[in-house]
């Protein structure tokens, strides 16, 4: 019987996945199976990472608007803006929020002081 060469297509999938983990240390970017499972592990940690990123995001708008609010030195704190720009309904979100905390100081007491009267 005359020898077989194998076909191509499963040699492009490994080279693939090696591209995929070409950035990884040790056995990690050199040994097909080990490479599959840590591509598993890598999207998964990516995927959760997305949410994670929102939140961390989020607690760092609410803390830089708190921050700002506070050393107004008006009693007024974070919680009681938000519920009155939602009862304004006003078209500010908190990254719109912190954003003009930051960059415009005076622009947010305006707002605030628009917000209590």
């Amino acid at each position: 019987m005359t020898r077989i060469k194998r076909g191509y297509i499963a040699r492009r999938r490994r080279t693939k996945m090696r591209l995929f983990a070409s950035s990884f240390r040790g056995a990690r970017s050199r040994l097909s199976r080990t490479i599959t499972q840590q591509k598993k592990r890598a999207l998964v940690s990516a995927h959760q990472d997305r949410g994670r990123q929102k939140r961390d995001f989020r607690r760092l708008w609410i803390t830089r608007i708190n921050a700002v609010i506070r050393s107004n030195k008006l009693y007024y704190c974070y919680s009681t803006l938000i519920h009155n720009v939602y009862k304004e309904q006003l078209l500010l979100n908190r990254k719109i929020l912190a954003q003009i905390a930051i960059l415009n100081r005076n622009c947010i007491y305006m707002i605030s002081n628009e917000i209590l009267k």
